[in-house]
């Protein structure tokens, strides 16, 4: 009888193993079922947060399940990033992120996620430009007048940045580094709170994405100096560029993108590319995203993993060249 229960036991185990991995496949075929989350490791109001908000909408419809942005902000971008590297591979808890997601691990010296071997990238979603910005107390109205008022005040004017290595943090220290200026950053908990700080005085400058700074240059809070593409852009083709304005070979410009866990089912990334680049083909997003100055840019999954690829190599040497490090 002991044996009869042995082999019967056996049997099940063996069951189990071959049916696990299939019904694992049927639930990748059948993607998605349920609700997707957007992690934004960014604080609200910040270019991610708006973009993941935008697009969120468009996207529930086209996969006919929620789509919910969920902010998880904290060590710019690096909490937010390791709970999605160390979370279900399944397709359903995906992230939205921005240049700091390459450049904080060679900033950080235990950074908690390796950007190319803990993530499947699913698809680029638009590149954008940052603009330069003063509170209106501040005397200046061209890049050329902020950096001779900057160097006349070594080290006394400051701008708002997202947190260490973050989109703006990167834009002002390139400033800095090739105007010859030593702008002091004010670090954040995110883009929008250190948008607010600006707009209140608290700090004098600001190098944030023009994603999330446009609504207030529209309204006068802040005063625009320059935009850091080459090109004007579309949504303000009356402010200069930072080449042409007083800074010649000043360039920023930063993409968004959409990753998922490492081993998440190559079935559900295919899926989610796809539906994201209905959504971002609707006239609804493609006015929101012109409208803030971001254009879009959809990517297979492998020219995403190549375009990281080359950000990775790039922003290293930018970072050990600069010496950037979080305390």
């Amino acid at each position: 009888m002991k044996k009869n229960y042995d082999i019967l036991s056996y049997l099940t185990v063996l069951m189990s193993l071959v049916l696990v991995p299939t019904l694992g496949i049927a639930q990748s075929d059948n993607y998605p079922t349920k609700a997707v989350r957007i992690i934004v490791p960014f604080a609200p109001g910040g270019s991610v947060d708006l973009v993941s908000r935008m697009l969120a909408p468009k996207l529930s419809e086209f996969l006919g399940q929620p789509v919910i942005a969920d902010n998880r902000s904290g060590a710019s971008g690096n909490i937010g990033t390791e709970l999605v590297a160390r979370g279900p591979a399944d397709g359903y808890t995906v992230l939205m992120n921005t240049l700091p997601f390459v450049v904080n691990p060679h900033i950080y010296g235990k950074a908690p996620y390796h950007p190319i071997n803990d993530f499947a990238p699913v698809g680029m979603v638009g590149i954008s430009p940052s603009i330069v910005t003063v509170h209106p107390s501040v005397p200046v109205y061209s890049i050329k007048e902020l950096i001779a008022f900057a160097r006349a005040r070594p080290k006394l004017i400051n701008y708002a940045s997202a947190g260490v290595g973050t989109n703006p943090h990167i834009g002002g220290e390139l400033f800095n580094f090739m105007a010859k200026t030593s702008l002091i950053a004010v670090h954040y908990k995110g883009g929008g709170p250190g948008l607010v700080a600006a707009m209140s005085g608290e700090v004098s400058a600001t190098f944030t994405n023009i994603a999330e700074t446009s609504s207030y240059v529209r309204a006068k809070r802040l005063r625009p100096l320059g935009v850091t593409s080459l090109k004007r852009s579309p949504a303000f083709p009356d402010i200069p560029t930072v080449d042409q304005s007083g800074l010649p070979g000043y360039e920023f410009v930063t993409w968004f993108g959409i990753f998922a866990p490492a081993k998440t089912p190559r079935n559900a990334v295919n899926v989610l590319n796809e539906q994201m680049r209905k959504a971002l083909a609707t006239p609804e997003i493609v006015r929101m995203f012109n409208e803030r100055g971001i254009e879009i840019a959809v990517s297979s999954p492998e020219e995403f993993a190549a375009h990281l690829k080359k950000e990775n190599e790039r922003w290293a040497g930018v970072v050990r060249e600069r010496g950037m490090r979080a305390e």
